[in-house]
């Protein structure tokens, strides 16, 4: 009573970082997993932050070039769309990925990561649109912005956690 758990025999607390008996350590396969699991708890919601106000300026630049008469519908989206993509570089690699200074190669690789889902954003709103077009333009062209900006975001994680920003040394915030 009132003694800290031991494990049976081993005559010390049991550790969390096994998954059976007698203190086995983790299969190779999770080694490391744990960091990686937190890094993500926190990568995640810095990711999702940062997007929602590069949205926003994809959003306000988009309709502002709409409303304007200055661009039509799909070069309105790529504008809009493009006009996000220097503050998430910026945002994502200080505040989401932990880099202070940019890795060689970052800066293309993320060119080209935001080339390719910068295509994905403007087909999916192109289909969107053409697939909500009864619903009317108000409701057409919002729809189809969260469609598009939906796969691109998602795409944009994968891409800037495995490819762009994976390669540079990460150094912590304090």
């Amino acid at each position: 009573m009132g003694r800290p758990s031991v494990h049976a025999g081993a005559g010390r607390p049991r550790s969390r970082r096994s998954l059976g008996g007698a203190g086995a350590p983790l299969p190779r396969h999770h080694a490391g997993r744990s960091r990686e699991d937190g890094m993500m708890r926190r990568e995640l919601p810095v990711f999702l932050v940062v997007g929602t106000l590069t949205v926003l300026v994809d959003l306000l630049v988009y309709r502002a070039l709409m409303a304007s008469g200055l661009a039509a519908t799909a070069p309105a989206k790529a504008v809009g769309f493009l006009a996000g993509t220097v503050f998430a570089y910026c945002a994502n690699r200080r505040w989401t990925f932990g880099h202070r200074a940019a890795a060689p190669g970052s800066a293309a690789r993320f060119a080209v990561l935001y080339g390719a889902t910068l295509a994905a954003n403007v087909a999916v709103n192109a289909i969107a649109l053409r697939i909500l077009d009864a619903a009317g333009p108000a409701v057409a062209v919002s729809l189809a912005f969260v469609a598009a900006t939906g796969v691109s975001a998602t795409l944009n994680f994968i891409g800037m956690k495995t490819l762009v920003f994976s390669h540079a040394r990460r150094t912590e915030l304090p």
